[in-house]
């Protein structure tokens, strides 16, 4: 009994310690940009890089803050994942409702499978087809462009993440409603959405997160600074002859923050909707 006990003792400790140090192998990246953008510009190009910082500075954020670009394409970068998100939701849920509840009707399963098989479709590979179509629209150089490419990358996979948090909930809740005269839309808001919130809030992240991360279309459809979003801002930080790594990493820590900070904050209705999906799924 005293042996079982140790044994499962040693074996919670051993995981443990492999889950510290992969947590910190994942976070290294992160500390090591937070280092950079406190050094000053001589410990930054040192030829012995080092932890220890000998005077802490916050000269590089000022500098980023004030003098670049990157409050603007922080606001262009917040507009465009938030409208992509609220797009991509709007139609997701429509979608996902329709394919959750209407499974014996034929064609059903093979658009749930199409959607998954769009997936693997790298977006390198249309990048010239919208290209085109975006400048016969005349849609180059606006947000559009960027909305229209997010959402079509992103509708998919969420209506998919929907599809199975919605096929969870039982039906007598929509029949009970429908019985007290509610229509389809009126059920959705009233009915589904309030018990879906776990899975909106995962589907919601995903897509926030895909729309702030992305950087070959808003590189190629925005050529216009006053429109630049983040991550294709970041990359005009690095100069021809000389790089300013302690602005780079600065940005880039201001950048991380809001996706940190919505995981933090999201992270208990992440975890249901993730695991109410795979359940059901």
């Amino acid at each position: 009994m005293v042996e079982s006990k140790r044994s499962k003792l040693v074996q919670k400790l051993l995981t443990y310690v492999v889950l510290v140090a992969f947590s910190l192998f994942c976070l290294f990246p992160f500390l090591w940009m937070v280092i950079t953008a406190l050094k000053p510009t001589d410990e930054v190009r040192s030829t012995r890089p080092s932890f220890f910082i000998e005077n802490p500075t916050f000269d590089n954020f000022l500098h980023v803050f004030w003098n670049t670009g990157f409050l603007t394409y922080f606001k262009n970068s917040l507009f465009v994942g938030v409208a992509a998100t609220a797009l991509s939701l709007l139609i997701s849920v429509l979608s996902a409702y329709a394919l959750s509840r209407f499974m014996r009707f034929r064609g059903v399963k093979l658009v749930s499978v199409t959607m998954i098989l769009s997936q693997m479709v790298p977006p390198v590979l249309l990048l010239i087809p919208l290209y085109i179509i975006m400048m016969q629209l005349g849609f180059l150089n606006t947000h559009i462009s960027l909305l229209v490419a997010y959402t079509t990358f992103t509708i998919p996979l969420c209506t998919f993440m929907l599809t199975s948090f919605f096929s969870s909930i039982p039906i007598e809740l929509e029949e009970a409603a429908e019985m007290d005269g509610c229509s389809k839309i009126g059920l959705i808001c009233r009915v589904i959405l309030p018990i879906s919130i776990p899975g909106l809030v995962s589907t919601s992240l995903f897509a926030f997160v895909n729309a702030w991360n992305e950087f070959m279309f808003g590189y190629v459809f925005i050529n216009d600074d006053s429109l630049r979003t983040l991550t294709p801002g970041l990359s005009l930080f690095k100069g021809l002859y000389t790089t300013d790594w302690g602005s780079i990493m600065s940005a880039s820590v201001m950048s991380v923050l809001p996706v940190v900070i919505l995981f933090l904050y999201l992270q208990k209705y992440l975890v249901e909707g993730v695991t109410a999906g795979a359940v059901k799924g």
